[in-house]
């Protein structure tokens, strides 16, 4: 590195007042300077300093250097400074060099070290490895990641080797740690960008300030133990007055073409006890799951709070709001004799053909398993376990999709929230032998930054993620077993499980209803061996239980004939 342009010694003897009263001491490498006036008005000293530098460096191309004597000579710490020969005339070139050069050391600036910034991503990572992934040394990626792996070499400079990798080891673990279900990392992105994005967006799109008058209800559709459903309608913005809808004309409402947007509504039950936070929870979950997985719930538009009492309208009463998708659940299609098959036209977009009815039974059941077991996997890889699995809250929509609805019981057990220690809300005949999602000496949940901190270690030594699996495999049950789809064939099939140590094997020797097996046996038995491996006790550590991603990777997802035929429809459907 060439010194500097007047070293520290010799500018402070010669330019004193230009210091700050601070910085008056020299320093080997840097010095305070004074900006401003001097506060009795004398010679500041800059117009001197100035000078000099400029005559210093104006040198034309035919000048010679002067002598040391001479107007304009060159200080011997410039000429020491800069790479001139005091005895030849430099170039244009040279002086401009020599310009840029005193600035940069003026300025503070390792010329040398600007210039190989310049080209760290091409120096930083290997030749042999940029050609491996086919990667130009110019491309602002490699080169973003060459300057990255620079300044991590510069503030490593100071360790030796092993302290090096120590420190890599370290920063790997902690990824590992941030990244591993239920994913800390991605859940500050969640509550700290992508909720307050939201908030934001829905805001002005009005979602956060709707309205009872925004809509009418029509014809009730179901029943739960917190709240009612009913198919409903945006009113029109254009001013119609909409009359009182009743009798007939509510169960019409589906097909009233004046209203264009239809949508679901659900009625927090008042009064009942639990609804209310039932329903805060349910609003909650629902936008949470719309940002980390929406292709896995309905379209949630929002929630409105009744102002008065009229019709189904209860002042002070909660209702909340999804696009119409589809009015049917799973369990609609379970009741209907010709289950599976009228859902074939759904899930493929016509009938299959060059398929025995079994075959074509076999791959509506596997669709609608593959579908259910995906969202799983996508809401468990989030820390939100759905805790009431099962055929009613399963929508299946007009474009054959099957969601997930109902997240009044889920629990995001990143933070805790929704999770009561020895306290549960399930379903007998859906849930698994465990009861809790968590064991029940589990202690209450810390504030949710230490829970989210935590969340991993309690993921790892749980799985709670199984609680729900045990539920799919009931559903797949269901839809296989034409006996099991009534509740009291249900409720008798839970009892001799149950009589069998939740062993499926033991219990198809055991049962005396000879249920019929057909669809499960095919493909060399993949379904049934499915099926026995998310019906089961949850043994030590997760162990005897699937998990989603482990199901879908099972031989009987493998084998993709449903895929298969989905792709074939909506090839032929596009043509």
């Amino acid at each position: 590195m060439a010194a500097s342009l007047l070293p520290p010694a010799t500018l402070a003897k010669k330019y004193p007042t230009l210091l700050h009263p601070f910085g008056a001491k020299p320093h080997a490498q840097r010095l305070i300077f004074r900006c401003g006036a001097t506060s009795d008005g004398a010679d500041d000293g800059w117009a001197s300093f100035l000078d000099e530098i400029k005559s210093s460096l104006q040198v034309g191309p035919s000048d010679t250097v002067a002598s040391d004597t001479g107007a304009g000579a060159t200080p011997d710490d410039l000429v020491t400074a800069l790479p001139l020969d005091p005895s030849a005339g430099p170039t244009i070139g040279d002086t401009t060099n020599a310009a840029a050069g005193a600035a940069n050391e003026l300025l503070g600036v390792d010329a040398s070290a600007a210039a190989a910034s310049s080209d760290a991503g091409a120096g930083a990572i290997p030749d042999g490895l940029l050609s491996a992934l086919h990667l130009d040394a110019s491309n602002p990626a490699v080169r973003a990641a060459g300057g990255a792996l620079s300044r991590l070499d510069a503030l490593t400079a100071g360790l030796s080797d092993a302290q090096r990798w120590a420190l890599l080891g370290f920063l790997g673990v902690t990824w590992l740690y941030l990244t591993a279900r239920p994913g800390v990392l991605s859940g500050a992105v969640d509550a700290y960008v992508l909720a307050p994005l939201q908030l934001a967006l829905d805001s002005a799109l009005g979602r956060r300030s709707l309205k009872m008058s925004d809509f009418v209800v029509g014809e009730r559709i179901g029943e739960g133990s917190f709240g009612v459903v009913f198919f409903g309608a945006v009113v029109p913005k254009n001013g119609a007055v909409v009359e009182e809808r009743s009798g007939r004309a509510r169960t019409s409402l589906q097909n009233d073409d004046r209203y264009k947007e239809k949508v679901i509504l659900k009625k927090i039950k008042v009064g009942t006890v639990g609804a209310k936070e039932c329903g805060d929870y349910e609003e909650w979950f629902n936008y949470r799951v719309a940002r980390a997985a929406p292709e896995t719930c309905a379209d949630f538009l929002g929630s409105f709070v009744a102002d008065k009492t009229k019709s189904e309208f209860v002042k002070g009463g909660k209702w909340l709001v999804w696009k119409f998708e589809g009015d049917r659940t799973l369990a609609n299609y379970l009741n209907d004799r010709g289950f599976p098959s009228n859902l074939e036209q759904l899930m493929f977009g016509r009938a299959l053909r060059g398929l025995g009815t079994l075959e074509r039974d076999a791959l509506v059941v596997k669709q609608v398993m593959r579908q259910l077991v995906t969202s799983l996997k996508r809401i468990h890889g989030t820390g939100i376990v759905h805790r009431d699995i099962k055929p009613s809250n399963l929508v299946v929509t007009r474009r054959g999709q099957v969601k997930l609805i109902d997240f009044g019981a889920a629990t995001d057990l990143r933070i805790g929230k929704n999770y009561v220690p020895d306290r549960t809300l399930l379903d007998p005949d859906y849930c698994p032998p465990e009861l809790y999602v968590l064991p029940e000496e589990t202690p209450e949940p810390p504030p949710e930054p230490i829970a989210a901190i935590l969340s991993p270690i309690l993921w790892q030594l749980n799985n709670p993620d199984l609680f729900d699996m045990y539920s799919a495999g009931i559903v797949l049950m269901q839809m296989a077993i034409p006996t099991l789809r009534t509740q009291s064939g249900l409720k008798n099939f839970n009892c001799e499980l149950r009589s069998a140590g939740y062993d499926l094997n033991k219990w198809r020797q055991s049962t005396r209803r000879r249920p019929d097996l057909q669809i499960l046996d095919l493909d060399s038995g993949r379904g049934w061996d499915l099926a026995t491996k998310l019906i089961s006790q949850r043994g030590a550590n997760g162990g005897g239980r699937l998990s989603a991603a482990a199901a879908l990777r099972h031989p009987y997802f493998l084998l993709g004939g449903d895929q298969a035929a989905a792709v074939l429809s909506k090839l032929s459907l596009s043509k």
